[in-house]
Parts: structure tokens; sequence; C-alpha cells
């Protein structure tokens, strides 16, 4: 469903993504690794068109993406997908409902007030929140109860693909076992794809069908979660070990 063929971004001197290849299947749910700062978050802006590579092709069912739209393909194109972002990026001044609804209560999406409203509170059911927390402001929430309501908005407009940018930083591990079982679940449910970045081995092996090991621009090793803890590719073995020698170099 989403295939990147040699991408390449920089920013001035600095060399981000450095020849990219990657596909990720149809209803799979593909998890790139590496550690901070090796283009993770770039490779997903590059998918969602917020940033432009500069050369390589990224295919979304085989149709290139970017390029001069109008308005309304450009709508239609992000309507396709949902996302859960790193901090929750809630915003503080809406009710929980209206942040769920949030996609819902505007543009070529928009809804009925009511019809929003419910549709919100049955996605907050979803992620295992009551009615009564609706119309809450997400300062009276945990960052667990926040992490929910961004999964929730993530998936209140019923998307073809979802991203998950760290989905479990800043929570405790209880609390991230919880939100990557409802990933999956919901993942698996949708019968979406997803494509997630992050560095915690717990959420690669809980909601990954295949890995992807990304190190200083370039994709090292991919295949399925299955595959990888007998993978002898020495950037991946590294990284899921958590050695100190390696080729990836610790910074001291």
């Amino acid at each position: 469903m989403i295939e990147l063929r040699g991408v390449h971004k920089a920013f001035g001197p600095k060399k981000v993504l450095q020849g990219i290849d990657l596909r990720v299947e149809r209803g799979t749910s593909m998890v790139i690794i590496g550690g901070s700062g090796t283009g993770k978050s770039v490779a997903l802006k590059c998918i969602l068109g917020l940033i432009t590579p500069d050369s390589g092709t990224i295919l979304l069912d085989g149709k290139p993406v970017g390029g001069r739209v109008s308005s309304a393909e450009r709508d239609a194109f992000l309507a396709r997908f949902g996302m859960l972002f790193q901090g929750g990026a809630l915003f503080d001044s809406l009710a929980v409902w209206q942040n769920v609804a949030f996609r819902l209560l505007r543009g070529r999406l928009k809804r009925p007030k009511t019809e929003a409203r419910e549709i919100a509170i049955e996605k907050l059911r979803r992620v295992g929140l009551s009615p009564d927390v609706a119309d809450l402001f997400p300062a009276e929430l945990s960052g667990g109860m926040q992490k929910r309501v961004g999964l929730a908005r993530a998936i209140a407009a019923e998307p073809e693909i979802i991203f998950f940018d760290e989905p479990t930083t800043g929570l405790d591990p209880i609390m991230s076992g919880v939100i990557n079982e409802l990933i999956r679940e919901i993942v698996v449910e949708m019968g979406a794809t997803a494509m997630t970045i992050t560095h915690d081995m717990s959420s690669v092996r809980a909601i990954a069908d295949n890995v992807a090991m990304l190190h200083d621009g370039v994709i090292h090793w991919t295949g399925p979660v299955a595959e990888m803890d007998a993978a002898d590719d020495p950037y991946l073995r590294q990284f899921i070990t958590g050695a100190a020698d390696g080729p990836i170099e610790a910074v001291r």
C-alpha cells in the first residue's frame, strides 16, 4: 500500500534520508525502529506530504505522492490517514470529545455536531474511556488517558492508514502495555494499514507484523518480527540488545 523507492532528504548539509527503500503491504503493521535523529519522523512526514523529498519516489496504492494538487485533492488524500502524535498534541482549549471529533467538525468530513459527539463518545469507549470523560479538558487527564484520547482521535474518521509516532513515550510499563494492546486490537479490527516509529522494543514485539531498522538514513534490515531476533545484521542486533559496542556509535 505504501512504497518508498530511493528516497533522499537533506536539510542543508545534514543528510537525513539517504536512499530509503521500503514496502508496507495493505492491512499490515510496519514498525520502523532506530535511534533518535535517524530519520524516522522525516520519512513519515515525507509520506504525508508535509516534507518534499529531494529525490526518489513515494507511492500510495501505486500512485505517486506529492506534486501539485488542488486543495480538494489534498484534503481527500489526507482523509485516508489517521495519526497518534508522540506528545498527544491535544488542543488544551477544547473538550475531550471536541479533540476526538476534530476532523468531523470541519472540512470535507464534517458531520452535524450531535453526530460528531456521538462518534467521539463511541471512540472513547473503544479505547477504554467512559462517556463522562468527554466533557473534561486535556489538563484534567493523566498521561495515559491523554494518549488514549489521541488514539480515539486517530481512528475517529475510520482511516485506511494510521501512523503512530512513539506511541508509548512518557508512559509507565503497565500503561505502555495497555496502549500497545489497544493499538494492535484496533489495527486488526479496522483492517487498517499501520506504520509506527519507535525505539521501544516492547512496542515492536506487541504491534509489529514487519520491522525495518533505520540508521544513518538507510534501511539496514527489514523482515517479519518473528525473524528479528535471529537476524544477523549488526545494526539490528546492537539496537535490540542495547549493547554499547557495535556499529552504532553511542553518544557519550
